[in-house]
């Protein structure tokens, strides 16, 4: 008697990168991007760059990492694929009278030869890729040997990781084998991912301040795009049943008390070491 293999269909990663051009493209990712420059800050110390070093900004949004580096005499070139948050990280350098190069790129088929870059930065960016196989392939292969990569990747227990989570609740599951963002924020997901290689991982937090619980909610569906997309797609009710789920959230991680909102969203500080 025979019996029958299923099969995970294959993932169409055009399709899933469309749709996810579309989710970044949504909101003003620059409003929130913008809060989060201390952690580009933080990187660029974790991996030690030197001034005149050729540095890759990879899925750079409006350029946290990228002015960090910048700011410390890298040789700087800044990617992404969503043109209009390119457009924000040229004014913000503009504005700071930095030497960047600004490039469109898509972080899973980088415009760049091998072994060009001495390290690569990638602040809560590269992590989205749907094929991240190929997303850290890419990476491996354009630093050189002995070069380093760096990333903040936001875990799946923390702040953020939670708050994805209620969002995917709301949401279509997504297609069978498309692995978690949140897997960029474990050891085990990137031992998988740059295998060989020698990864230190440090926990760390960014502090999330506002008015509020709700100035929060307020703020991420009107700019983040994940959280925009997701409201935008929702009936009514069910828009107040994710809205009450993240209002749990924040008052669960809230450290302020009553009178402010201080939340601390933990993220993976990561420094690799590229053998080649």
């Amino acid at each position: 008697m025979s019996t029958a293999t299923l099969e995970t269909p294959a993932l169409d990663y055009a399709a899933l990168k469309q749709r996810q051009h579309g989710v970044w493209s949504s909101g003003d990712y620059a409003i929130l991007g913008t809060t989060l420059q201390i952690m580009g800050e933080s990187l660029c110390e974790a991996v030690d760059l030197r001034a005149g070093s050729q540095v890759l900004d990879v899925a750079a949004g409006n350029g946290n990492a990228t002015l960090a580096a910048a700011r410390r005499f890298a040789h700087v070139t800044s990617t992404d694929y969503v043109d209009a948050l390119l457009e924000h990280g040229r004014e913000r350098a503009a504005a700071e009278r930095l030497q960047v190069s600004f490039r469109h790129a898509d972080a899973e088929a980088l415009p760049f030869a091998d072994a060009h870059f001495d390290v690569a930065l990638s602040t809560v960016g590269v992590m989205f890729t749907p094929n991240q196989a190929q997303a850290a392939a890419e990476l491996l292969r354009v630093v050189r040997p002995g070069g380093r990569i760096g990333l903040a990747c936001w875990t799946p227990e923390g702040f953020i990781g939670q708050v994805l989570k209620a969002v995917g609740r709301h949401l279509p599951a997504p297609p069978a084998g498309l692995n978690s963002p949140l897997r960029w924020g474990t050891e085990a997901g990137l031992r998988e991912l740059f295998a060989g290689q020698r990864i230190q991982a440090t926990p760390r937090e960014f502090m999330f301040r506002y008015e509020s619980a709700q100035h929060w909610v307020d703020v991420f569906r009107a700019f983040y795009g994940p959280v925009h997309r997701a409201f935008a797609a929702l009936a009514p009710d069910e828009q107040k049943g994710l809205e009450g789920e993240m209002l749990e959230l924040l008052a669960r991680f809230n450290r302020a008390g009553a009178d402010s909102l201080v939340v601390p969203g933990a993220y993976l500080e990561v420094v690799i070491d590229c053998a080649g």
